[in-house]
């Protein structure tokens, strides 16, 4: 057995005491999640309308610093309302990485619009600012005949990608950058929450994420007519009305239920243990792999502070990391690798590329993921 399955196996069944079978990442509900939702069915506010929706919008706006929170159904519609109001169109290129959640690229495509892969840094895991600024520098803000619509970066892991540069490289060719922080909340850049780092940003409250909502997701942003018309399209491009329905657009059945909600705020009021914890477990994790052969422990970058929504190890080879997954896995621990990159599916191999994706390729053949949840830890 390699060193590095042989190490996670201890961590998990010797130190924290996890006898069963391991989820990679699963929701924990210690709060007052049932309260608030029997809050909802006593008083049968349970769909799109209700006080939970405004609540969980303006505490989630809060915590990440925006002025503005819009939910949504999940953080792919949410992806969509943000591509579809900063104007991407059929036709249209949107530069984001091949590395990511098939979410990222599915959205882009649900605007009429396709992506243009571009390459990321193997010290963020995300976007590589050098290739965005070489990609525009050389095209301008047009790639292969098509607008660039958009720049949709992504903090992989809830590590904050190089959000600084790419943002000022963007605004000087005058593309609106709308940040993927689907996996981010809780994390910070040079201090300043994700989600509120660009023109907006989108937050994810899947099952499987930091909190959850069941299904879930936020548009955040501090532009109040950017505001005012995502909640617009989220509600069907209704025209607000005591009683008649009239439509002036075509829009979207986005607006996240009530009760849903209602769990998101009792989850929101466990953010910070659910960080502490998971910090706690990544430092464990960190400790115990720091001279493993074969494998190291990814990292926050330098500078920032991340949620370590899901722990990850990086091996020197492919071949290492899916002996590492194989033995881990028939021990009854749930690891897995990385998405495959985007550029390679079915779904997105047409997509055009701005550069050879090596990085990307090489980081998707070495890296897995390891157990994650915050509930592993005790404090």
């Amino acid at each position: 057995m390699l060193e590095s399955s042989r190490r996670l196996i201890a961590v998990l069944r010797d130190e924290l005491k996890v006898a069963d079978d391991v989820p990679l990442h699963s929701p924990w509900f210690k709060g007052r999640e049932w309260d608030y939702l029997k809050d909802c069915l006593d008083t049968g506010w349970v769909s799109s309308v209700g006080s939970y929706v405004d609540r969980f919008e303006a505490a989630t706006a809060e915590r990440c610093g925006a002025r503005f929170a819009i939910a949504a159904v999940n953080g792919t519609a949410a992806l969509h309302l943000a591509l579809h109001a900063v104007g991407a169109r059929p036709g249209d290129l949107v530069i984001c990485p091949s590395l990511t959640f098939i979410a990222t690229a599915n959205a882009v495509a649900y605007a009429g619009a396709m992506p243009l892969f571009a390459d990321i840094e193997e010290r963020t895991l995300g976007l590589d600012p050098a290739r965005v600024a070489a990609l525009l520098k050389s095209h301008g803000p047009r790639f292969q005949g098509r607008r660039i619509a958009a720049c949709l970066p992504v903090h992989v892991f809830g590590h904050p990608a190089a959000m600084e540069p790419l943002v000022a490289t963007c605004a000087a060719h005058g593309i609106p950058v709308i940040e993927d922080a689907s996996e981010a909340l809780g994390s910070r850049h040079r201090g300043k929450p994700c989600g509120s780092l660009a023109a907006a940003g989108v937050l994810s409250f899947n099952g499987n994420k930091i909190i959850t909502t069941g299904g879930g997701g936020m548009v955040l942003t501090d532009d109040a007519a950017l505001a005012k018309r995502l909640k617009h399209l989220s509600t069907t491009a209704r025209i607000p009305h005591a009683w008649l329905f009239d439509h002036d657009e075509i829009g979207f059945n986005y607006r996240l239920p009530n009760i849903n909600a209602a769990l998101g705020c009792a989850q929101l009021e466990q953010l910070d243990d659910f960080l502490a914890r998971k910090r706690a477990l990544a430092d464990l994790y960190r400790a115990r792999f720091a001279d493993c052969p074969g494998a190291r422990f990814v990292a926050e970058p330098d500078g920032d502070r991340g949620n370590y929504w899901l722990n990850a190890l990086r091996f020197d080879d492919a071949e290492t990391r899916d002996r590492f997954l194989a033995e881990t896995n028939a021990a009854g621990i749930q690891t897995r690798p990385c998405w495959r990159p985007l550029h390679q599916t079915a779904a997105h191999r047409e997509a055009p590329r701005a550069d050879d994706l090596a990085v990307t390729e090489a980081t998707f053949a070495r890296l897995a993921n390891i157990p994650s949840s915050p509930w592993m830890m005790k404090r």
